[in-house]
């Protein structure tokens, strides 16, 4: 655990380790510490994520009708370089898993799986926001990259930390998927970052698919068509299924995109399944290991069960 970095020291570690960086204004004070009564600190970690968007500077600054701003301590953006979006708490990592705070904590690897979400990670995670749509199909410019794994081997550095303190959302938070990178690969350029005592390298993005929990669909497929409207049971996966269901055709773009697996996601799921030859119980939508699998072998992410 550490006191987090004033902001005048924060910038002098992304300087030294070779980073341009830019300044929003206001940033150095732009915190939910006076909204939220909670300070943030001590910290004990870095988390990566993607925005799912593009041109989103301001976004990450202002926040969102749902979600104020800062939405990140940093954004990267592809050609637009890093940018200091906040100061202190900001709203970026939500509510993570307690075992995994612990591992990032005590440096101690590989990290635990992500099936709670028992802590909340802003109290105590810097947090940066790269510019990219996350579907796997967007890619990380090099130097785009080279600028994530500087600006965390940066804040490692400057607090003593390892590679072990760094993690991406996918790994703190059940159902998300970013960044839409290797996780382990990234940590892997950041310690070879570390070693070289602040001179630049130049790793490359290894991408990687995004993931689906077929538990949790399996549950929102059960528990979302007989839910109020709106009600969200596991939106990352759904979204995911409902894209790859609209991409063969099988669904209806208007109907996707919501988070929630309703009686137009199931159907058009039982569609895909009687494609594969299944028929009665075993095509009535409810996803299983099987299909599910064959669907994202088709359409670009990997499966857990």
């Amino acid at each position: 655990m550490a006191t987090p970095l004033t902001p005048a020291k924060m910038l002098a570690a992304l300087k030294a380790e070779g980073l341009t960086v830019h300044e929003h204004t206001g940033w150095a004070t732009h915190n939910r510490e006076a909204a939220t009564g909670k300070t943030f600190g001590p910290v004990v970690g870095v988390l990566i994520h993607h925005t799912a968007g593009q041109n989103d500077r301001e976004i990450c600054y202002n926040g969102r009708s749902d979600l104020p701003g800062p939405l990140c301590h940093s954004w990267l953006g592809k050609t637009a370089g890093l940018w200091m979006i906040g100061n202190g708490r900001a709203n970026h990592a939500g509510l993570v898993d307690l075992d995994v705070i612990r591992a990032l904590t005590a440096e101690s690897s590989p990290l635990p799986k992500d099936d709670q979400a028992n802590c909340d990670g802003n109290d105590c995670l810097y947090g940066l926001e790269i510019e990219n749509r996350g579907d796997s199909r967007d890619p990380y410019p090099v130097s785009q990259y080279t600028q994530a794994v500087l600006w965390a081997a940066a804040i490692c550095r400057a607090h003593g930390w390892t590679e072990k303190s760094v993690a991406g959302h996918k790994e703190c938070q059940p159902g998300k998927i970013d960044p839409s990178f290797d996780m382990d690969v990234f940590r892997a350029d950041v310690k070879r970052q570390l070693a070289v005592g602040g001179q630049p390298v130049t790793p490359r993005p290894t991408p990687s698919k995004p993931r689906v929990d077929l538990s949790r669909l399996v549950t929102a497929a059960k528990t979302d068509p007989g839910a109020k409207q709106g009600h969200v049971t596991y939106m990352a996966g759904t979204n995911l299924t409902e894209a790859a269901l609209v991409k063969l055709g099988y669904l209806s773009k208007t109907y996707a995109g919501d988070g929630s697996f309703g009686t137009t996601t199931v159907a058009a799921y039982a569609k895909w399944q009687r494609h594969l030859g299944y028929t009665g119980n075993d095509a009535n939508g409810i996803p299983g290991k099987t299909s599910l699998t064959k669907l994202g072998a088709r359409c670009g992410f990997d499966v857990i069960a």
